[in-house]
């Protein structure tokens, strides 16, 4: 397929998630040892899923539902009683912080947008997120010049895989489905959700397996990658 547009999922795409989060709650941690609340490892973890637990069922399917302020907000709540606004502050600064820090591109992101412009195609990331946290991630990885689009849950009111946030990307761009590519590591949120307004499907997996085992139907993509330099060959 010659696209003329490809959209990019941003997390665990561009870079991998799982260590990123991981030193954003070992810093909250820490945060949260200074401000004298005795948790271990074990500890914190229990009282962050706590938190989580809460926000995932009380907005799913929204940006807010990502939101590590909430997140802490609500875990403290639950563990003193009380609203704890400056230290649920405290512990979302760290955690961003730490996780931003964390971050790294994934080999051959910056070659590979590069080379999509080089040959005039639409770039665009379409993402799950707050649009002030995805932000500061791409300024903090240096992608926010290398960009023609960034579509955030926040501004569509719902998420991937809900067509709007398909639809609105390329309504921005000018493009059809038949002229798009849409590029992810998650299946249900990228994979399905594209293919269901029509968009050729690239599920990117760094190591190569399904990430939710056989795949077929809505679920199939028509295109697997193990590397995001494999891309070009693919679109172009």
């Amino acid at each position: 397929m010659r696209a003329k547009a490809v959209l990019f999922d941003f997390d665990n795409t561009f870079y991998p998630y799982a260590p990123c989060n991981r030193a954003g709650k070992n810093a909250a941690r820490e945060a949260a040892r200074e401000l004298g609340y005795d948790f271990d490892r074990e500890g914190f973890e229990a009282f962050y899923q706590k938190g989580r637990r809460a926000i995932k069922r009380e907005v799913p399917g929204t940006a807010a539902s990502h939101d590590r302020y909430l997140y802490f907000k609500g875990a403290l709540e639950r563990h003193t009683g009380r609203p704890k606004p400056t230290e649920a502050l405290a512990l979302g600064e760290a955690y961003w912080t730490a996780y931003i820090d964390a971050m790294e591109l994934v080999p051959g992101v910056e070659a590979t947008l590069e080379s999509l412009r080089d040959r005039g195609v639409d770039v665009g990331i379409v993402t799950n997120f707050t649009a002030r946290t995805q932000l500061e991630k791409l300024e903090a990885v240096g992608l926010g010049d290398d960009l023609d689009l960034l579509v955030t849950s926040e501004e569509t009111g719902r998420e991937k895989p809900g067509s709007v946030m398909f639809t609105l990307a390329l309504s921005r761009l000018d493009r059809r489905p038949s002229e798009a590519v849409m590029v992810g590591d998650n299946v249900e949120a990228d994979i399905v959700g594209a293919n269901a307004v029509g968009l050729e499907t690239v599920l990117f997996s760094a190591d190569g397996d399904d990430p939710d085992g056989p795949l077929e139907g809505d679920r199939e993509p028509d295109h697997r990658i193990d590397s995001v330099a494999a891309l070009p060959e693919v679109v172009l």
